[in-house]
């Protein structure tokens, strides 16, 4: 990955920019092929020999087959194309969006209609690490 941003400091967060962008160049072209239901198909007839297919690391392959959602971002995906896979496995948005919270569901889509997360609080991985201390 490229030179250190302000933004990776944000815990939880893997902002999609250019740098990621081109780490995640053949995984996402693998996540955006679910888009075609015959790429869908051969997908799901055989996921390791489609797989072969795309020049992923080893790591994003292996976060493909296991379906690791918040590894797939640390890895380069765009959640946009990610959620293809995710919507292949049955898991629509507000679904995908509570695995990757570890919120579930029903406690990610109450929290969503009561405003969303309250901006008070830890916002930034060097304050997580400095309430550690205390």
């Amino acid at each position: 990955m490229g030179a250190k941003k302000d933004y990776d400091d944000i815990p939880g967060t893997f902002v999609f920019d250019a740098d990621r962008g081109r780490e995640g160049y053949q995984l996402n072209q693998f996540c955006i092929s679910m888009r075609l239901q015959k790429n869908r198909d051969e997908f799901n007839a055989g996921e390791e020999a489609y797989l072969d297919r795309y020049h992923m690391t080893p790591a994003q392959r292996q976060a493909v087959l296991n379906r690791d959602w918040n590894g797939l971002l640390e890895l380069g995906g765009n959640i946009y194309y990610t959620s293809k896979l995710a919507a292949n496995d049955g898991i629509n948005f507000q679904e995908l969006a509570g695995i990757m919270t570890g919120m579930g569901n029903d406690a990610y889509r109450e929290m969503m209609l009561a405003g969303g997360r309250a901006p008070e609080g830890n916002r930034y991985q060097h304050e997580w690490d400095e309430g550690e201390e205390n």
